[in-house]
């Protein structure tokens, strides 16, 4: 069983920065990619970014690209979404998530991943 905890949401300014964490914790933790997804209210929960487990990989969000970054530090099992020059539509509820299964390819659909954080709330405001 893996746990995800995410935190380092909150309230910012547009043009503001924000940092969110993912603390992954389990008996045996090696999933294949961590994610972050984001859900706005009224809306389906959409894609952000993705990071291979074992090497620096990545894909983004195309409306993301050039201002958010994801990072990993395996040693510590945590997953790290820096986000900077935000903008009001960027404000959501932001999830990690862990895909264990997927063998060669990042993968941006959430049906994907397999285990969830219980998500945490950026609001940007104009």
């Amino acid at each position: 069983q893996v746990q995800l905890v995410e935190s380092g949401g909150g309230q910012v300014q547009a043009g503001g920065s924000l940092r969110l964490s993912c603390a992954a914790s389990g008996r045996t933790f090696s999933p294949y990619a961590m994610g972050w997804f984001r859900q706005a209210p009224g809306k389906e929960r959409e894609f952000v970014a993705t990071i291979r487990w074992s090497s620096n990989s990545t894909r983004y969000e195309e409306s993301v690209k050039g201002r958010f970054t994801i990072s990993r530090d395996n040693a510590k099992n945590t997953l790290y979404l820096q986000m900077n020059s935000l903008k009001p539509e960027d404000t959501a509820v932001y999830y990690c998530a862990a895909d264990q299964t997927s063998t060669s390819t990042l993968q941006t659909s959430r049906w994907t991943y397999d285990y969830w954080g219980q998500g945490t709330q950026v609001t940007v405001s104009s």
